[in-house]
């Protein structure tokens, strides 16, 4: 179906929001009057502008407080429509939205109401237009879609139709199967947005915390289904009232709003992208340095061994059991600091991987390549991250008939440089905790549900010195992959956005107590935790004092208990040893406000 979006949806002058939904890939916009008041284009320049962008425009909004007032009022908003049903046809806009009156001068009554809406209707087909009339949830007398269907019903005119918005349906605990009884041709517009679930005032709530479909708790798939029955073929639009999106850049929101749609296409069977290939483990954690002691260091320490180095490029590969972490000094390690710039997702289908993703609009990231290297696809995560679709072991990658199939398994561009790893502590990563950008932690929750089809658990926020962490975590369903997302307290640059790579191990406190031999500096845990924990579970006798010394953290739940410890942060990145008894999968939120205050604490300077 087409897709549009609201002007008001994102950030900018409408120039640049006109072009950035162009580029995302959108068929049309619905243009917020404040939007066009305040750009310096005449409405013949707009319209000449979108349709060089190969933008419809779908919807001119809004028009208010129009409906069940006295005569000589009712007369002044006639005055104002025809105004503004001329400035329409200068747009080449055709459908008009008009919102259930919030206006104190409105009564009750829905004769009226029809009567008045039947003649503004009249009044716009002589200009071509058509209005949709919008149950806004806090109207001051109509608040549901069925109320205002009932009025629009009874007018009974041709060029009166409704708006159906998902969000004052929901937001109201509207049941959308009641749309079931109004013919499509008379939906003549429907407006999409998500929102978490939260008790508030409902208009401070669509104002502020609207969101993309698949961001938020609502069931827009059941929604959309309910209208597609009814015959409706009009656009599927997106208004999101967001304050993070109205700062964030045009460009990147217009895209993560295109995503939201096309997944919310798949789940009502709309669209049909490549099915989505789930990850079966971490194959590589990538560390791009410019400093490559400090953070080898640390490795070392951990209990890793360099074992290759790739044969054209500056990478080291540094592995312990199924743990294996690249070491690159090539020249984007000249940008700053230690990042975690890569991961490696061992893939059954890395091509269909590929194809998933790029179909849902992840950025495709070239790479350089020697003919003899494993031909691995990789795909820009919203933070920035590049995510490898690897082959497991041994597998190969389909060729056109008669041609050798290449080989899939990225080790082989590895070089053996004589060192085999021991046996030592860690066993595999555990999972990798990735900070977001301050204005993307819901699109990254939703790239990584969408594109890898990994699961995302519940939001929690974490309390820090500074303000509130929030994170999420998508896993795969056997755990094979972890990735914990989250964002900081407030807008900060990249130096702020910390990363790190928990890797598990059988045995936290040997590791530990290796890591610390080896002259691995651990993060100190202040003592009142370990008081603290002494009064919320019974431990055996003398293991509270081992975690004290070594500055281990511990929780427990109904499935099983978790111990981790942290080292020192180099550059953006830190390690997380991890061990995980019975059946623990959580990461140990309640341990993070004070992780999160001893790493504050440990800073240069502090």
């Amino acid at each position: 179906m087409r897709t549009s979006i609201a002007t008001v949806s994102l950030s900018g002058p409408l120039t640049e929001k006109l072009t950035a939904a162009a580029r995302a890939g959108f068929d049309g916009v619905e243009i917020f009057e404040n939007d066009l008041l305040a750009t310096p284009l005449a409405p013949e320049e707009i319209r000449a502008r979108t349709a060089d962008l190969g933008l419809s425009i779908d919807l001119y909004q809004p028009m208010r407080d129009i409906e069940a007032v006295p005569p000589e009022e009712f007369a002044r908003n006639l005055r104002r429509a025809r105004h503004k049903f001329e400035l329409m046809r200068r747009l080449g806009a055709d459908t008009v939205l008009v919102c259930s009156s919030v206006s104190p001068l409105a009564v009750d009554d829905d004769a009226l109401a029809a009567e008045q809406l039947g003649e503004l209707a009249a009044l716009a087909r002589d200009f071509g237009i058509r209005v949709a009339y919008e149950a806004l949830a806090w109207g001051r007398h109509v608040n549901t879609y069925e109320h205002a269907w009932s009025i629009v019903r009874a007018a009974g005119h041709p060029a009166l139709g409704t708006c159906l918005d998902s969000f004052h349906i929901l937001a109201r605990g509207g049941d959308p199967k009641g749309i079931a009884d109004i013919p499509g041709e008379k939906i003549f517009f429907l407006q999409l947005a998500d929102a978490p679930l939260i008790a508030m005032d409902v208009l401070q709530w669509s104002r502020h915390y609207r969101c993309f479909p698949g961001q938020g708790g609502f069931d827009l798939a059941g929604l959309l289904r309910h209208v597609i029955a009814t015959g409706y073929r009009g656009p599927l639009s997106l208004e999101v009232f967001n304050d993070v999106f109205r700062q964030a850049e045009a460009g990147e929101t217009a895209v993560d709003a295109r995503r939201s749609l096309l997944v919310l296409q798949e789940a009502t069977g709309l669209a049909r992208p490549p099915a989505p290939v789930v990850p079966t483990g971490v194959a590589f954690a990538e560390l791009v340095t410019p400093d490559a002691a400090p953070v080898t260091g640390i490795l070392g320490a951990l209990g890793f061994t360099r074992t290759a180095r790739h044969r054209s490029k500056p990478v080291d590969l540094w592995q312990q059991g199924e743990a294996r972490v690249l070491v690159n000094t090539g020249p984007a390690g000249r940008r700053g600091g230690t990042v975690l710039a890569a991961v490696g997702l061992e893939s059954p289908d890395p091509a269909g991987a590929a194809r998933r993703a790029e179909s849902l609009l992840a950025p495709v990231l070239p790479r350089r390549r020697a003919p003899e290297d494993a031909p691995l696809d990789a795909v820009a995560a919203p933070d920035g991250t590049e995510l490898f679709f690897c082959g497991t072991p041994g597998s190969r990658a389909p060729q056109e008939e008669g041609d050798a199939p290449e080989p899939l398994d990225w080790t082989g561009d590895f070089e053996p440089v004589g060192d085999k790893p021991d046996g030592g502590h860690v066993t595999r990563i555990d999972h990798l905790a990735l900070t977001q950008p301050w204005h993307q932690f819901d699109e990254a929750a939703l790239f990584h549900r969408s594109v890898l089809g990994l699961s995302a658990q519940e939001s929690v926020d974490v309390a820090d010195p500074y303000g509130l962490h929030r994170s999420r975590a998508v896993t795969s369903a056997d755990g094979g992959v972890r990735i914990a997302l989250g964002v900081g307290p407030a807008p900060s640059g990249d130096a702020a956005r910390t990363q790190h790579i928990a890797l598990a191990t059988d045995d936290v406190v040997g590791a530990a107590r290796r890591f610390r031999a080896a002259g691995g500096r651990l993060l100190p845990v202040p003592a009142n935790y370990y008081d603290d924990l002494a009064a919320r579970f019974e431990l055996g006798d003398g293991e509270l004092d081992t975690y004290r010394e070594l500055g281990i953290l511990y929780d427990r739940d109904e499935s099983g208990e978790f111990r981790h410890c942290y080292t020192e942060t180099v550059g953006r990145v830190f390690f997380e040893l991890v061990q995980r008894d019975g059946g623990y999968r959580g990461y140990g939120a309640q341990n993070a406000p004070v992780r999160l205050a001893a790493q504050h604490a440990a800073r240069p300077g502090r």
